[in-house]
Formats: C-alpha cells, structure tokens, sequence
C-alpha cells in the first residue's frame, strides 16, 4: 500500500495543452485533490490564444511554452520531461478527466509494487454523450480487468502488446531516460513505441484498470481518416515493429464487437456509419504505410498533423524519422 509521503515528492505531471479551455481548471483542480498529489504539474502550452496560460498561472502550476510550429508529441513531451523533478513521469492529455481522487495513486502503484514494471497506463471511460461506437472502442481498448503485459505476450497478442496510451500513463524517469525518452520528431503513437522498447527489453507495461480517466471523442468519417493516415506513417517511419504489427486483425475484433452490438440493440441505422468508419480507417491506414510514393502536397493534405509531418518530410532518411 501506498503512502501519501512515499509518493507525493515522486510524481511529476505532464501536460502538453493547446486552447484547452476552461476544462483545464476542472482537470487541474482534481489533480491537486489527489489521495496522491504530485508534487508538481507541468503544462507546456503551444501558443494557446484562449487564456490557458492564464488558467494555468491562476491554478498556480509550472508553465512552459513551444512555439505552435515546433510542436512535436514526442519531442514537446520530452522538453517537459527534462524539466521534471520527479522520479515518476506522469503524462495526461488536456481532454482527460480523472474518475475520482484514487488516479495518481492505482496509476503508480504497479510501478512501486514491482520493480520490472516500468510504464503504465488508465482506463478510459466515454464521456457522457459520447456515441456508441465510440463506447464500445473505449470498452475494447480498455477493459475492466488489469494486465500486466510482457515479452512473452507477444505471440498472443502481437503488437497489441504494446498497447498504450498518454491520455494517462506513468513511467519510472530512470527507464525513461535509459530507454532514450519519447521518439522525436513522431506524428504518433509516441506512447506505443515507448512502451515497445520497454517489452523487448525485458521490462513489464501495467494496464491500471483500476485507474480510471473519462476520455472519448466523436471524430467524423474525415477525422477518422486523417487519425490513420498518421497512424499508417508513424508506422512506416518506425520499421522496426511491424513484424509485431497486427492492426488489420485487432480492427477486425473491435469491428465484429460494434456488428454484435449494434445487431443485439437493433441500431441498424448506425451500421452505414461503422461501414464507413471502418473503410476509412483501413484506406487511411494504407495510405499512411505508403506515404513517401505520394506527392508532398496530397501527404499534407490527408494528415491531421501536418507541422510535425513537416519535421519528419525535412529528416534526410528513414531511418532519421525518430530520436533515440
């Protein structure tokens, strides 16, 4: 079991932020109400225009600031990162909300309780009126039943065994800084790849049922398109995990669930809409793998992150695409 004292000098918070809103006073209202508190939070903001460096200022937490062109979710993350006092890094997305005052303390707790489990990560609960397919993503992603996940798994689960997120993880500092910090620049999946590294290394990753965030989105059949056509080029620009790569056939699982549950609930009317959801996922995905045969300015186009493509497309060589 946890101490207050144990733990409240280990956590650092981190949380990058673009016009977050006034949501950003709740979120950092509950962090400070920790059964745990962190012993600071950390926003590195990105040229916000809509008061969140004054939220910030008022809620009396660290402020740092990047420039909205040299945002990169590897590389924002880790300039925070090197700032940080804590020996437990804890990083959030300003759209998470913590369940209740127990977040920092279920989320840190493999991490105490043993020593090869290295990064962890929160359940996400849908936000109230978030649509149903996206409550049953957020059912298959993030279960109610904790794992822990190692090399082992692999077989089984492929690359789902790398399966993480930052809209609410935790990781040791010292794993963190020996495993090279985030991959930078990165378009995505900055929290995957960490986690990768730190399963092929030997290490465990604890998925924290028990620590438990609301978090969903409602993107549109363009989002949606956009959200995977990154995915596909953090993939290409990251070779060294697609043989671990099943993501054709854990889309498949999560489509089969949506299908069952739409048939049970006789919501025929949304199975045009998970059609093409799904379609555009799987063309947004491929298209993404090959990006570097498609002309600069429709790769621009098709990405939902297109400064940080910028960084990548301005790299000399593949192998350059990430900061080790």
């Amino acid at each position: 079991m946890l101490t207050n004292s144990e733990s409240a000098s280990r956590v650092s918070v981190i949380i990058p932020t673009l016009n977050a809103g006034p949501e950003l006073e709740e979120l950092l209202e509950w962090l400070q109400r920790q059964t745990v508190p962190p012993c600071e939070i950390i926003i590195i903001d990105s040229a916000s225009e809509d008061g969140t460096q004054e939220r910030a200022r008022k809620a009396g937490v660290r402020l740092m600031s990047v420039e909205r062109s040299d945002f990169d979710h590897g590389g924002t993350r880790n300039q925070a990162a090197i700032q940080a006092h804590g020996d437990i890094l804890l990083f959030m997305t300003q759209d998470a909300l913590p369940y209740d005052g127990k977040l920092i303390e279920n989320l840190i707790k493999p991490l105490i309780q043993e020593e090869t489990i290295v990064y962890s990560y929160a359940r996400q609960l849908p936000r109230t009126g978030a649509n149903v397919l996206e409550q049953l993503a957020r059912q298959y992603n993030y279960p109610a039943q904790s794992q822990v996940k190692a090399y082992e798994d692999i077989e089984q689960m492929g690359i789902k065994t790398f399966f993480c997120s930052n809209v609410c993880s935790a990781i040791k500092r010292e794993t963190f800084e020996a495993m090279g910090r985030f991959q930078q620049p990165v378009i995505f999946n900055e929290d995957l790849f960490m986690a990768a590294k730190c399963i092929l290394t030997g290490y465990k990753v604890a998925y924290s049922a028990d620590a438990v965030v609301f978090h969903s989105h409602d993107y549109s059949i363009r989002q949606q398109f956009k959200r995977y056509f990154d995915n596909g080029i953090s993939m290409r620009c990251n070779s060294w995990i697609t043989p671990y790569s099943a993501v054709g056939k854990a889309g498949s699982k999560l489509v089969k669930l949506q299908l069952q549950e739409l048939h049970q609930s006789r919501q025929w009317h949304l199975v045009p809409k998970l059609v093409a959801e799904s379609a555009a996922k799987l063309v947004g995905y491929k298209l993404g793998m090959n990006f570097r045969r498609l002309p600069a300015f429709i790769t621009r186009k098709l990405s939902m992150h297109r400064l940080i493509l910028t960084h990548i497309e301005n790299m000399n060589s593949p192998g350059a695409t990430m900061k080790q």
